[in-house]
Parts: C-alpha cells; structure tokens; sequence
C-alpha cells in the first residue's frame, strides 16, 4: 500500500480517542487529554521543585558552621532524607517522563492521545496524593534514613517513615501504569510511515525509559512493601537479629534505583538531541547510533546496580565484573557525546536559552560521568563511598543532566505548550546564573569529599568550613536564579509575543500544528516519509496543516521575537 493510500486511511476528521470535554472540571483538572496532563505534571512538579529546593537550602544553611547552624542533627536527618526522596520521586522522574512525555511524544508520532487515557488520569493523581503523603510524614517525624532508606536503620526510624513507604509505592504504582502506556502508544500508535528509524530521538528516549518504568519499578515496589510490612506487621525481611538480610533491601533497591538514574536522565538525553540540530541548523549527527545507545543504556543499567554495593562486604570476585559493566555503560552515553559535538561543530548555532541549556548539560553531565568512571573503580569507591564526593556527583548527574535538560525542554516547547515566546534576555541571564551558580555550590563538594568530609552529617570538623559556606553561597544563588524563571513564565503567559506554529524553525510533527495545539492534535493523521532532522529539505510528511519554509545549512539561524 502506498504512503498516500495508508495516510487517506488513517485521516479521519477529529475523531479523537474521547469527546472533547465541555466543563472546567472535565477540561482543567480531571482531564482525559494528555497534553493538560502533561500540563499538570509540569505545574505540581515544579511546585515540588521549588519545595524540595527550600529543604536543600535548609541543609546547605546548616552547614554554614562546623557544629551546625539552626536545626538539630535528627531535624537535619529528616530534612535531607525528604530532600532526596522528593527531588527524585516527585520532581525528576514525573516532569521527565509524566509532563514532557505526555505533551510532546503524542504529538510526535502523529498521535491524537496516548493509548489509555484513562490509565493516564489515575496515574497522574497518584502522583499529588503520594507527595501529600510524603511531606505530611514531617507532621509525625520524617524519615530519617537518607533516601536509599537503608534497612535495618530504617526499621528503627520515625512512624514518618511508614508514610514515606506508601507515598513511594504509589509512585511506583504511578511510573508502571506510565510506561505501559506510553510503550503501547509508541509501538501501536504511531503516524502512517513512522518508522524505529524515523522516529524523534524524543520518542526514542520516553520509549526506552517506558521499558525501564514497566521493569525496574517491580523490584522497588517489591522493596518497600516487604520493608512496609516489617515495620507494621513485624515481619522479619530485613533484620539480621531474626533470619531477614538488611542486604536484600540494597539488592532490591539499587537494582531499581541504578536504572531509575536512567529514568530521569534518559528523557533529558532526548530533549538535547531534539535541541541541538534545531540551533544549530544542522542534521544530527549519528541519528541511528543516538538511537540504538539509547536501547543499549537501558539495557545495560540492569547489569550494574552493585556497583553502589561494593563497601556492604561483596565477595571480590563479584565486584570485579560490576566494575567492568559500569565502565562499560559509558560507551553508550560517550556515543551521544560525542554526536551532539559533533552535530554542534560547523553549525550557525543561535545561542537561544534552550541551546545555553543543552550546551549547559553537555558540559555538567560529562563531567558527572567522569567522576562516575571514578567511582566504577572499586579502590576508588572504597575510599570515596562514604564522603561528599557522593552527593557532588549525584547532582552533577541529575541535577546538572536531568534538571538542565528539562530546563532546555521547558525554554524549547513553552511556545508550542503556552502559545507565546518567552523573553530571550531574561533567559539568558537564568541560564548564566544558573549554571555558574551550581557550580559553586557542587563543585567543592568534591574538594570536601577528597578531604574526608562525611556525608549525611550535621556537623564537621573545623577545616572544612571554608569550602562549605562557599558552597552554601552558590546555592542561595542557584535557588534565586529560579525566581528568574518564574518571572519569565507569568511574564510570557500574560505579555508574551504570540509565537506561531513555529518559532524555531524545528523539523519534528508537533511544530506543523497551531500553539498551543488543538484538543484533538491533528485534523488529519500525517503520514511521514523520512527522518526528521534533515534541514534544508521539505517537510518529510504529507497531510501537516502547516509547512514553513526552513532554511539551509549554514544559513543564519532564525532569531526568535525579542520580548
């Protein structure tokens, strides 16, 4: 059958999966539609970002003096535990895979929703109600564990920590239902002539973190529940005293919490790829090895979870072939490296906020990886495992990768979600700010890590002060750059430029329909003849409502309304 044959068979006229709804209440809050619930992952998520935010500057508060500032050392325990289990549970991992996956992949592949949208509903509202839950465990003494919750410790914490154990599970409930439908959409629903090989590295991303959403989340859920039922039923998984095995629960937990690094960074990893050849103007680099590593990280991060294990007593001969597979996990990522530079070289590139962004990341998060080669070593790790050099990495990695990356994401599709243009040079002095300031706050971390400075403490010794109140400084900064941000969006969304169907001058399906797009997506089901990214070229889809003219390598960049 020929593209036109199968494109005339799919073109029906507005027949989305549901009727489009007709109250506030339908439209606005108990939407069936996945770009408003994509929407509102965005708006709880950085309402969490900017709770979590506020812990973290408690903690970097406390450490401003050696023998603590103004909280007790249980308080900080509490605060730093709720600190890393939000930012990841109900910051990162929703807005990566819950608000831009539900906006933008639809519209990707050709898509007028997802595959089950009511499945997409419920697994939205478990995510509020499990962050209610989570921040109310202050109310009855927060977990105190650290966000790994390490048993046996967290069988002796706070009564908060029952409440942590089901907020987590209904996350879990949440990211599974996710990626069962999202891998159903991208398999079964996308446009007429969307080929594996034709489809935005975007889709590739969301549908790679799909699989580890489907997998990975068992083995935690599993964790959690066991550990759920040791402290209230009293039966003995994890307590050494009575037959349990406190390393079950790392076992149980890394083995989902190493892919879960994936899950937050592999969505960031397709919006930098969607970015790049945009400003850049050029085709990406490496289309077909962008694609097949991101598969290959997925499958990889299954095979390395015990590297985060190697001081809990591992016999040596098992740490070696975990070194050897964490060493190896980094080709893939250094394949993706290695594209967007070279994508970026010889373009006319347009320094817009979404490229500081993505350039932003490739510097932060290769660095991030670098340490993490560093710590694959098991002498290294042994060494380093329980000191500061920890928590600088993981927020090189997920802060300086995830967050960044989202941060590019949000500047590069505000048009297509809000309909108007945010202002150029405000963006840009968030992006300055922003990354100038993180690595104030994170960079000497690693110092104070090499220095022996424990992390998850309260106090310290005197000769590490130096560093951590510069750190300290760089974080009031980091948190203020946000304010930036927010002045940038109620600005756009009230006084922003109108920013048409396409501002960029991007090649992907979801810039061929009006901003912000119709309920039902398309008019018509495209149908797609070629890969996105080849600029210089027609459209490569037939059936779009509206085809721009985009310009040629090496021809200046199109230059975004200033506001």
């Amino acid at each position: 059958m020929s593209i036109a044959a199968v494109h005339k068979a799919h073109g029906g006229e507005h027949d989305h999966i549901h009727p489009p709804p007709t109250t506030f209440i339908q439209k606005y809050v108990f939407s069936l539609d996945a770009k408003v619930i994509g929407i509102q992952y965005m708006v709880a998520g950085f309402l969490f970002f900017c709770i979590s935010g506020l812990l973290a500057e408690i903690v970097r508060t406390q450490l401003l003096k050696p023998g603590g500032a103004i909280i007790s050392p249980d308080a900080f325990n509490g605060v730093y535990s709720l600190h890393g289990s939000s930012m990841v549970w109900m910051v990162i991992i929703p807005l990566a895979t819950g608000g831009f996956g539900n906006f933008v992949m639809p519209l990707q592949i050709g898509a007028r929703d997802v595959a089950f949208p009511w499945l997409n509903l419920l697994s939205f509202w478990l995510f509020p109600v499990a962050a209610v839950i989570l921040f109310s465990s202050f109310l009855f003494g927060a977990p105190d564990a650290g966000w790994t919750e390490y048993a046996p410790i967290s069988l002796q914490g706070p009564p908060g920590t029952n409440l942590w154990c089901v907020a987590i599970f209904l996350i879990g409930i949440s990211s599974t239902m996710t990626g069962l439908n999202f891998m159903t959409t991208i398999l079964k629903m996308r446009a007429p002539g969307m080929t594996f090989t034709r489809m935005p590295l975007f889709v590739w991303a969301q549908l790679a973190t799909a699989a580890l959403n489907m997998v990975a989340t068992v083995a935690l859920s599993a964790a959690i529940g066991a550990l759920f039922l040791e402290r209230v039923f009293n039966i003995p998984f994890y307590d050494p005293a009575r037959g349990g095995s406190p390393v079950l629960w790392q076992h149980m937990f890394w083995f989902y919490s190493h892919p879960a690094v994936y899950i937050m960074i592999l969505p960031a990893f397709g919006i930098i790829s969607e970015v790049l050849p945009t400003f850049a103007r050029k085709p990406i680099f490496g289309y077909k090895m962008l694609a097949f590593s991101t598969v290959a990280i997925a499958l990889l991060g299954f095979m390395v979870w015990a590297h985060h294990m190697f001081t809990s007593g591992m016999a040596p001969w098992l740490q070696l072939p975990f070194m050897i597979l964490t060493m190896v996990i980094a080709v893939p990522t250094g394949v993706k490296i290695f594209s967007w530079m070279a994508t970026l070289w010889g373009g006319v590139i347009d320094f817009a906020p979404a490229m500081l962004f993505a350039i932003g990341f490739i510097v932060v998060f290769t660095f991030g990886g670098i340490t993490g080669i560093f710590l694959s070593a098991v002498p290294v790790d042994l060494h380093l495992h329980g000191t500061y050099f920890i928590p600088a990495h993981i927020h090189y990695v997920l802060f300086g990768g995830s967050v960044l990356g989202m941060m590019a994401g949000l500047y590069f599709w505000w048009p297509k979600i809000t309909g108007r243009m945010m202002n150029r040079t405000i963006g840009q002095w968030h992006f300055w700010l922003t990354f100038v300031s993180f690595n104030v706050t994170f960079l000497p971390m690693h110092w104070l890590g090499i220095m022996g400075m424990a992390r998850r403490v309260a106090v310290y010794r005197p000769e590490f002060q130096f560093w951590n109140i510069v750190a300290t400084i760089g974080s009031y900064v980091l948190a203020a750059s946000t304010l930036l941000l927010i002045y940038n969006m109620v600005h756009s969304f009230f006084k922003g430029a109108k920013a048409g169907p396409n501002p960029w001058h991007a090649r992907t399906l979801e810039w061929t329909i009006d901003s912000p797009p119709p309920y039902y997506n398309y008019k018509t089901i495209p149908a797609v003849l070629k890969a996105p990214y080849e600029f210089g070229e027609p459209l490569p889809y037939i059936g779009i409502e509206h085809d721009t003219p985009f310009p040629h390598p090496g021809s200046p960049a199109p230059q975004p309304v200033h506001v």
